[in-house]
């Protein structure tokens, strides 16, 4: 994906874009780059495709994530090509997490509630059907 800003402008608050805006475009990215397959099918890779990217934004191993998928040996290819192309995405992605616990910061709250903040925060976007939303955009 490309923006019009650098992650460290988000940091700084020069620049917004959130969350929900984020998994859109990876949304549409993923639908992009995985034509002909089924919603369940698309829905379900594009849930791993993230949370790749979230696992690599929050500081984790990529050999630690892949791991996780050695029962599945379709779907590794298909995580070391994403891996292979997706810092700037991940970058992007830890530079929003990053602008959602400096606004509780900013707003007075304590860090351990900021960060609790920005975890529930993330749980409640990561719910929702990223296909939708990158459907209907």
């Amino acid at each position: 994906m490309e923006w019009e800003f650098t992650p460290a402008q988000l940091v700084r608050g020069e620049a917004v874009y959130g969350l929900s805006e984020f998994r859109r475009d990876l949304g549409e990215e993923v639908c992009g780059n995985l034509p002909g397959l089924d919603e369940p099918e698309l829905d379900r890779l594009f849930r791993i495709i993230y949370d790749l990217h979230y696992w690599l934004a929050t500081g984790n191993n990529y050999h630690e994530f892949e791991g996780q998928f050695a029962d599945q040996p379709m779907l590794v290819p298909l995580l070391r090509g994403v891996h292979a192309h997706c810092t700037g995405n991940v970058e992007m992605l830890g530079a929003i997490l990053q602008r959602l616990i400096m606004n509780g910061v900013e707003a007075g709250a304590p860090l351990e509630q900021a960060l609790d903040h920005a975890a529930r925060v993330h749980q409640d976007v990561a719910a929702v059907k990223p296909t939708a939303a990158a459907s209907t955009h």
